[in-house]
């Protein structure tokens, strides 16, 4: 057991409110010890008012147990430094992670404006560690000694990415170098949270209102009651329509009006580009710049340059050449399968050139007529409940852990279920699953965490995770049914969620899902491969009312229309990456305009509309975190193929698999290279065939 160097945090007892005005700390939730169940957040009694002058002591107070571990006479140790480092934030980490993810899943203007108010602060605190000069010299001696101190693997691991974050963020800079470094970095913070917030407003501003039923042709019967029912909510007659995802894609899917499908398709495509008080285009232009100028300071020629040092691509080169190289294999498949669904349409009475409101419409008539597949006919067996039992139930079976509700766990809305999760006896974490949209909360699904496991000085520290997805919710006392797209949604956000959940490791900076970039997507797409799988299947998949198993007949639709659109799906994923490349690759200030660029950096193969522009709500890469990392999914693909390959051969419930999948990597976080994890777990180093084989474009 090592010894402790830095006690915990000592909070003193008034904060300033920021206006001068004195609060007690002993009424401010966020500054307490929570004595609730696995010391869970007291959601109830946080008030968004509790948070600036939480996070201002909280602060205060770190700082000065960083000076302190800067000055301390004596001579670094991987403990009176690293470690050290490793506590002193817990309570600006715990307050920022409670901030963030609740703005993010069910914010409000107020918060909203906290939030703008703090990221300076939070920056600022930010660069003020990593560009101290004093503490960065206690890290290099402890990096440059690397070699010769008695580390593990992951001690060495942790160092190093210390050493990283320093450099990576100035240290090693002029001081007015490091001033403009900072500025750009703050003004950096406020731009990527005003590109979310404004694209969350531009989503949540535009409905699609129809009262005439003849309009709601082709339209599932689910579909036409959940916009009944939001616009009853809304006090309207007849249907409301949205730009949230289970509105808005059924509606480009099924919806037989094309004048209304394309009303909705130009809405959601053009979210940031309206030129209303939400326009993105300002602010796009500016995060690229600053993030240009950023990386300059940095003796880098572009952002992506900076960015991918520490991926496991390592360099812009090998990103562009292996998009380049899948484009290059996918891009025949997907203009065969655009020619096909012309062809489709236009012999089933379309006398229109296609664009892009009508390829979901006709691709999914064509694929019910080509594999006699109707999505919508799954639906009643994907009941929400039931997958997520099934999903609880593989992860039993694959790694023996349970799932039970825990009522006296505080949610932070009443839609939201909490979960012990454990394995055996041992308590193995908290998991939040929030499952429906709203208008408090972004669109898509992601996991994120409360808290992150650790376990320094044999004080385990178990993880809080929290899965938000945006899924069709129950209409009229009809449960929600889930489409297949939903559940493989739900399996993969699961993976992620099991990353941070199955960790085992000691320093929180390692923890769980933090890993390098283009790997972090791994184990949650290798998840999505059971949903194509009848003896996975089996195990949920009931019809609601009657509580007939799947048919055989639809799970073998499913698996022979896998590969449906194989070629138009990677195409369309790889310009997602180019265009994030294309960005962060300019060695010049970009001066063009956002759709121009747009439009020319990617692969079109529907005509280009005019007004519409994915980037200006490309929250992913202007506000997720994903700029020059987006091909991350497709790499991450290629590992994911290659890993589900050995749990087919050994059978996809294998324990013996299952446990080397654990042990290798799921437990492992960031505390080694996943290059090393890969060759642990398959035995050998990727085999880059195996994405191109599963997609059908190259012989099994």
């Amino acid at each position: 057991m090592q010894k402790k160097i830095i006690q915990p945090l000592h909070i003193s007892t008034t904060v300033s409110d920021g206006n001068g005005q004195q609060q007690s700390t002993q009424k401010n939730p966020l500054l307490k010890e929570w004595s609730t169940p696995f010391q869970t957040p007291p959601f109830e009694q946080i008030k968004t008012e509790h948070y600036a002058p939480a996070l201002r002591t909280a602060i205060a107070e770190s700082e000065k147990v960083i000076e302190q571990i800067a000055h301390q006479t004596a001579v670094p140790t991987f403990e009176n430094t690293i470690t050290a480092l490793e506590l002193c934030d817990r309570t600006v980490d715990r307050i920022v992670a409670l901030l963030l993810n609740l703005n993010e899943c069910i914010t409000t203007p107020e918060m909203q404006d906290i939030v703008i108010e703090l990221m300076p602060e939070i920056t600022r605190h930010n660069n003020r560690l990593w560009m101290d000069e004093v503490l960065f010299q206690r890290v290099k001696t402890l990096y440059d000694q690397r070699e010769t101190l008695s580390l593990t693997a992951e001690q060495r691991e942790v160092l190093t990415r210390y050493y990283q974050h320093f450099v990576d963020n100035g240290v090693n800079l002029e001081k007015t170098q490091k001033k403009q470094f900072a500025q750009i970095s703050e003004e950096l913070s406020l731009l990527t949270e005003r590109f979310n917030q404004n694209t969350l407003a531009d989503t949540n501003e535009y409905t699609l209102h129809i009262s005439n039923p003849d309009n709601l042709s082709g339209l599932p019967d689910n579909v036409i009651e959940a916009a009944h029912e939001e616009a009853t909510k809304r006090h309207l007659k007849g249907w409301l329509f949205t730009l949230h995802a289970p509105s808005y894609r059924p509606f480009l899917t099924f919806a037989d009006k094309r004048d209304l499908r394309e009303q909705m398709w130009r809405a959601y495509n053009s979210r940031g580009n309206r030129g209303n008080s939400n326009d993105n285009n300002d602010i796009t232009h500016r995060i690229v710049n600053l993030r240009l100028e950023k990386a300059r300071l940095m003796d880098h020629p572009d952002y992506a340059s900076y960015s991918l040092t520490h991926t496991m691509a390592r360099d812009t080169q090998t990103v562009n050449h292996f998009l380049d190289s899948l484009l290059q294999a996918s891009l025949p498949f997907a203009k065969k399968e655009l020619d096909e669904v012309r062809l489709f349409a236009h012999e089933h009475g379309a006398d229109y050139e296609l664009q892009n409101w009508d390829f979901s419409y006709w691709a999914e008539k064509m694929k019910k007529e080509r594999y006699d597949f109707d999505s919508e006919k799954l639906r009643p067996y994907f009941q929400l409940e039931k997958v997520r039992q099934g999903i609880f139930d593989l992860y039993h079976r694959l790694y023996g852990l349970t799932f039970v509700e825990d009522r006296e766990v505080a949610v932070y809305h009443p839609d939201v279920k909490a979960y012990e999760v454990r394995d055996g006896k041992r308590f193995m974490g908290v998991l939040y699953l929030d499952m429906f949209p709203r208008e408090s909360k972004r669109s898509g699904a992601w996991m994120t965490d409360f808290r992150a496991q650790s376990n320094i000085d044999g004080s385990e520290q178990r993880p809080l995770i929290q899965v938000v997805c945006n899924f069709t919710k129950p209409v009229e006392g009809k449960p929600s049914l889930l489409s297949f797209d939903e559940v493989e949604t739900f399996m993969h956000e699961m993976g992620h969620a099991m990353h941070g959940m199955l960790s085992d490791i000691t320093y929180p900076s390692v923890s769980g899902t933090n890993v390098l970039h283009d790997f972090v997507e791994m184990p949650s797409q290798v998840m999505e491969n059971w949903c194509y799988e009848k003896e996975f299947l089996d195990t949920f998949a009931f019809h609601y009312q009657t509580g007939e198993t799947l048919p055989e007949l639809y799970i073998e639709k499913i698996r022979r229309s896998e590969n449906y659109l194989a070629g138009w799906l990677c195409v369309r994923q790889l310009n997602f990456g180019m265009t994030d490349m294309a960005y962060h690759t300019l060695h010049e200030p970009l001066d063009e305009k956002i759709e121009a660029f747009e439009h020319r950096s990617m692969t079109e193969l529907l005509p280009v509309i005019e007004g519409t522009c994915m980037s200006t709500g490309f929250t992913h890469i202007f506000s997720g975190g994903y700029a020059a990392g987006y091909y991350g999914y497709k790499w991450a693909e290629v590992l994911d193929a290659d890993i589900f390959s050995r749990f087919k051969d050994n059978g996809i419930f294998d324990n013996a698999t299952a446990t080397a999948f654990r042990r290798e990597i799921l437990s492992k976080g960031g505390s080694e290279h996943p290059s090393v994890l890969f060759r642990n777990f398959m035995g050998r180093d990727p085999d880059n065939q195996a994405l191109l084989r599963r997609c059908g474009f190259i012989p099994e």
